[in-house]
């Protein structure tokens, strides 16, 4: 229904930034991380791109700083037992590229540090976004000309996996990733990619 809101940034609180556009003020439910991107810039122009969850008995609209937290939010919410609550513990514990890296390694400790989600569902949540992973390489797999060598490369294969849980295709991420010095680890190719794709 919305794909993002912009306005002045009138106000935040705890799990949740209100903007301002044209008179209409929107309260949007925010990750930790998308709060403190937003700290520095109160009674400013901003922009959040949206989704809005429709529950039983009301609406929820929830505001992320980019696109790729939007992308994470979605995916989180796809695996069975993780809600919108658990969703945004998640991103307020770590940033999307950081999810991507810990799925794509299979980091459930990392994930596992958000309040209130365990070690089972981390687990869930990498084996539920690897298997997604999995489908989306079979269907791009003719799409990939010209990606790198990745079989030369765990880190690049789990960087170019990181890319897609991030929602990019698996043409979009092997083009990123096309240059990056093998040698790195996948921390550090993740942002090297992603500032080719922005």
């Amino acid at each position: 229904m919305y794909y993002y809101i912009s306005g002045v940034l009138v106000a935040t609180e705890t799990g949740a930034a209100v903007i301002d556009n044209h008179g209409v003020a929107y309260r949007m439910t925010a990750s930790a991380t998308t709060l403190a991107r937003l700290s520095s810039k109160m009674n400013e122009n901003v922009r959040l791109f949206t989704y809005l969850h429709v529950y039983q008995d009301g609406l929820e609209l929830f505001g992320f700083f980019n696109q790729e937290e939007l992308s994470a939010f979605r995916l989180l919410i796809a695996v069975s037992g993780v809600g919108p609550k658990a969703a945004m513990a998640i991103l307020s514990q770590m940033t999307a590229e950081q999810l991507s890296v810990a799925v794509a390694t299979g980091d459930a400790k990392a994930i596992a540090r958000a309040p209130g989600v365990g070690q089972k569902t981390a687990a869930r949540i990498i084996l539920e976004l690897k298997d997604k992973l999995a489908g989306q390489i079979g269907s791009d797999a003719q799409d990939s000309g010209g990606a790198p060598d990745t079989g030369a490369s765990s880190a690049l294969s789990e960087a170019l996996n990181a890319l897609m849980v991030l929602g990019y295709s698996r043409a979009q991420s092997a083009a990123a990733l096309r240059g990056v010095d093998p040698g790195l680890t996948v921390e550090q190719m993740i942002p090297l990619a992603l500032k080719k794709l922005s």
